[in-house]
């Protein structure tokens, strides 16, 4: 490796030097709040570090990693939503458990795997970054100790992530028995090699789109969402909402392109046939729930959808199109996840509707925050979420999916209902006598989390009132990624 190499993978390097100290810091000394200066010191790092390694990019490291513009956008969106699950988490883990440190050292392992993830160009880097950030979040989900769903949710998910892996392996073998290569991009020069290789391949490629969905939340690879989010803390729900399906949503965006898989119809129809599904179950299934962690994750399923409708737009506005929309989503469900982590408190975390009553004249800065987020996931104007959909629109329109575009359009009118009822719930009991409990005190833990949902708040209503300088950022990256 050059110099060269190592400056652009700086990001990279940055995030384990910052897992690594939070390790030491743990080991010298159990202090949180050192831990999690430590981690916000480190992903600030990260950021600061993508314009440096921006300067030698594109560049392809090995057969298993190539650092690009759309790689350090999707690090930058990663290191972001990170950085806010840590600053929603200090006030959340500090009254729930007396040694909340090991939390953010899983937090930013799997970070690191997701970021090795949105770089990958081998099915070597995929299972490698995929297993990363996996092992990261049974910890993550499960780290409650002293609460059985927490523990159930990271046992569930431990287990049918592991059945996922192994389809996962399996299709990767059989793309090599077809192919005789790992390297994602030269596999379809080397298809005339074997006999009956095309066949082998496709289904090959069908078994790792099983393990890829299952990470996704995709229809038919759902039905752990919604008791793994239920189950979860509040923050580390948040992290497998964003960052976990950020990642690989980057990487199925770059190895399509890199597959010229577009071209296939029929792995066309199957990412047609998952989108539509996933949005039609998603928010009929969210039409029935009255636990709002449950809402928020069907909800999730059919905002896949959404994506993947993007997804199947090819060319450089598909993946602008399913970028921005990953970004609006990232500040909509970390408002969402950092309102109920807040609202928890000292106590018992809100769940049921009901426990929503009032809670704009409770607390209304963080009645406000979920609100915010609300519209956004309902597609209202003057947010993110609404600009959102309308350029996942654009970009299915512009390539004649019309029925995507119909489906899309009828299941945001639909959604609409379950999110306005639990708006319609946090904004009644006006005038009534409610129990004065602070959401959120003066203390460090209670300024971070203030700060924490202001900002991913601006940055809801920034992206939807003035997404221009988003675009910027985001359209040279996919232009790159397809010229």
């Amino acid at each position: 490796m050059t110099g060269p190499d190592f400056v652009a993978l700086l990001p990279l390097l940055v995030l384990a030097g910052t897992t690594l100290a939070a390790m030491l810091a743990v080991t010298v000394r159990r202090h949180h709040g050192a831990v999690v200066a430590v981690s916000i010191v480190g992903l600030l790092a990260v950021c600061a570090s993508l314009p440096v390694a921006g300067r030698v990019t594109p560049r392809v490291i090995t057969p298993l990693l190539v650092v690009d513009t759309f790689a350090l956008v999707y690090m930058g969106m990663l290191a972001l939503a990170a950085l806010a699950v840590v600053g929603m988490s200090y006030r959340y883990l500090e009254a729930r458990e007396d040694d909340p440190e090991e939390f953010y050292i899983l937090l930013l392992v799997a970070t690191l795997g997701a970021a090795v993830l949105v770089a990958s160009r081998h099915f070597a880097s995929l299972f490698l970054g995929m297993e990363t950030l996996s092992v990261g979040l049974y910890g993550l989900l499960g780290y409650l100790r002293g609460e059985r769903r927490s523990t159930e949710a990271g046992v569930k998910y431990l287990i049918l992530a592991a059945g996922a892996s192994a389809f996962l392996i399996l299709g990767m073998g059989l793309v090599y028995a077809a192919s005789g290569t790992l390297v994602v991009e030269e596999i379809p020069r080397r298809l005339g090699a074997t006999a009956g290789g095309e066949y082998w391949l496709g289904v090959g490629f069908a078994l790792v789109l099983v393990g890829i969905g299952f990470k996704l939340a995709a229809v038919p690879f759902h039905m752990w969402t919604a008791d793994v989010y239920e189950g979860s803390p509040a923050p580390a729900g948040a992290f497998i909402a964003t960052v976990s399906k950020g990642a690989m949503l980057g990487l199925l965006v770059r190895y399509f392109v890199l597959l010229d898989a577009h071209s296939s119809p029929r792995l066309m129809a199957v990412v047609v046939f998952m989108a539509g599904a996933s949005m039609c179950v998603g928010n009929l299934l969210a039409l029935l729930q009255d636990n709002v962690k449950r809402v928020l994750a069907y909800s999730s399923i059919a905002n896949m959808g959404y994506m993947l409708v993007a997804f199947v737009a090819a060319g450089a506005l598909g993946a602008e199109a399913v970028t921005f929309y990953l970004v609006a989503y990232f500040a909509t469900l970390l408002a969402a996840f950092g309102a109920i982590a807040v609202m928890a408190g000292d106590g018992k975390e809100p769940e049921d509707i009901k426990d929503f009553r009032g809670l704009m004249w409770r607390h209304p800065w963080v009645g406000t925050v979920l609100t915010t987020a609300l519209l956004s996931l309902a597609g209202i104007p003057l947010t993110g979420g609404f600009f959102a959909k309308f350029y996942v629109l654009t970009a299915a329109v512009g390539v004649g999916r019309w029925a995507l575009a119909i489906l899309l359009v009828a299941n945001a009118s639909l959604s609409l209902y379950y999110y306005l009822r639990i708006l319609l719930v946090i904004a009644a009991g006006a005038g009534e006598e409610h129990p004065a409990r602070p959401a959120m005190s003066f203390s460090a833990a209670g300024l971070l989390a203030a700060m924490t949902l202001g900002g991913v708040a601006l940055a809801l209503v920034w992206l939807g009132v003035a997404p221009d300088p988003f675009l910027e950022v985001i359209a040279p990256a996919a232009i790159q990624l397809v010229p």
